[in-house]
């Protein structure tokens, strides 16, 4: 058996925007249903915003979103904090999301892309488990972790 997970994000309202934005830097494609493609009336306050989005890339790369009906107003402001404090990571968010590159030049990149608006928690650099690791918390309110991933034992 092969399982495999897709993070699935829960925005109140942005999730368009917000898997644009991830498309942006990732790469791969974009796949957007609104509540109007699966029936909602057109005049309906939702039927515009997103009931499945996707982002995928042909390395692997998988997430979806979605917009919460009847919320709107963007995550920023409601998505918790988290900091670096005294060496430890302080949070009060449920989850982060974390990918790793095989290189560090493959991770700066989307760090590049992801840093757009962020609060950084802490700078990609190299560290003792990785040629690079960073965090941050997006301009939507999710904390990313990227890092260079350890090579396989062979």
């Amino acid at each position: 058996m092969t399982l495999t997970t897709t993070t699935h994000l829960n925005f109140p309202g942005d999730a368009r925007a917000a898997l644009d934005f991830y498309q942006s830097a990732f790469g791969g494609t974009t796949a957007i249903t609104t509540y109007g493609d699966v029936g909602m009336p057109a005049d309906a306050p939702d039927a515009d915003k997103v009931v499945f989005g996707r982002v995928a890339t042909v390395d692997g790369f998988r997430l979806l979103a979605y917009d919460v009906p009847g919320q709107s107003g963007g995550a920023v402001g409601e998505a918790g904090s988290t900091r670096r404090e005294n060496g430890m990571t302080i949070t009060d968010q449920p989850f982060f999301v974390a990918v790793d590159g095989e290189t560090l030049d493959e991770v700066a990149v989307c760090w590049e892309a992801l840093s757009d608006g962020a609060s950084i928690v802490e700078p990609l650099a190299a560290s003792a488990w990785s040629a690079g690791f960073g965090m941050l918390t997006d301009r939507f309110g999710v904390t990313w972790i990227l890092s260079v991933a350890a090579p396989a034992a062979s």
